[in-house]
């Protein structure tokens, strides 16, 4: 989660332009890019991934060896701890608001206007675990407008985001939307990942034990229909973070998506 947040005072931002399709067999739908440092905005967008240099490419397909079943069950078991140590350790000084979500998703500007019933006292905030818990027992079924999945499936198995979903499925209304975010397939976070610290196909875990998912658009839209979900955008978002103090530029790949449960047949008459 906190490898989308630049903290970097020096860090800027360029855009991209595409240049051209590698038939790279790592992935059929990879986008070459450049920076762009004519166009002032900080960021593209694109139906195709990144692609990848040969070295990149190389270091993937090497990259064969799994951590064990026992240390994998291991990590699983503490995936909570792990990431409540995660935030506290970073609770202060990590994370810095880019007010970019309600730049992203136009949804998120009529929540700001409030209904004219809403009461502070009868907001509900809770806990949970969206692979296990039953959002049922704290939000009526068919309530919920939008939902925001910003880096959050990321940090799940994949052998349980279908579950999340369905668990989120019950609560949102027929014709509400979830607004989501999170790594990209090749994004840079996932390439510097050393070996030793693979999980499975695009899943590896940090040094802390926090695990992380990097998503392909066709692995995003299989997951949203086997769920049930009406897919309206899917696309990868391209940044380049460079840091002019150290001379680095860094290649950003986010996946960026709109969902909803589809209407009831009786509801488009």
């Amino acid at each position: 989660m906190g490898d989308d947040v630049e903290t970097n005072e020096s860090c800027a931002t360029l855009t991209y332009r595409t240049e051209g399709v590698n038939n790279c067999t790592l992935s059929n739908k990879i986008l070459a890019v450049t920076p762009c440092r004519s166009e002032p905005p900080f960021q593209m967008t694109g139906d195709r991934g990144r692609i990848l240099t040969p070295e990149e490419a190389e270091k993937l397909v090497k990259d064969q060896n799994l951590v064990s079943d026992f240390k994998q069950q291991k990590l699983e078991r503490e995936a909570q701890k792990n990431w409540d140590l995660f935030y506290k350790r970073n609770s202060t000084n990590f994370f810095k608001d880019r007010h970019w979500t309600t730049r992203e998703f136009e949804e998120l500007k009529a929540c700001r206007e409030q209904n004219h019933l809403y009461n502070a006292e009868r907001c509900k905030a809770f806990q949970c675990d969206l692979t296990k818990d039953d959002l049922l027992e704290h939000v009526p079924a068919d309530s919920v407008d939008v939902v925001t999945l910003i880096f959050v499936l990321s940090a799940i198995h994949p052998d349980k985001m279908q579950l999340a979903l369905e668990n989120i499925y019950k609560i949102l209304k027929p014709g509400g939307y979830i607004l989501f975010r999170d790594y990209g397939l090749y994004d840079h976070t996932m390439l510097r990942f050393k070996t030793g610290h693979k999980l499975g196909p695009n899943f590896y875990v940090r040094q802390d034990g926090t695990r992380s998912f990097f998503f392909s658009d066709e692995y995003m839209t299989q997951l949203l229909t086997a769920a049930g979900y009406e897919v309206l955008a899917n696309e990868y978002v391209f940044r380049k973070t460079v840091n002019k103090k150290e001379g680095l530029c860094v290649p950003r790949v986010f996946l960026q998506c709109k969902f909803k449960k589809p209407k009831r047949e009786s509801e488009y008459a």
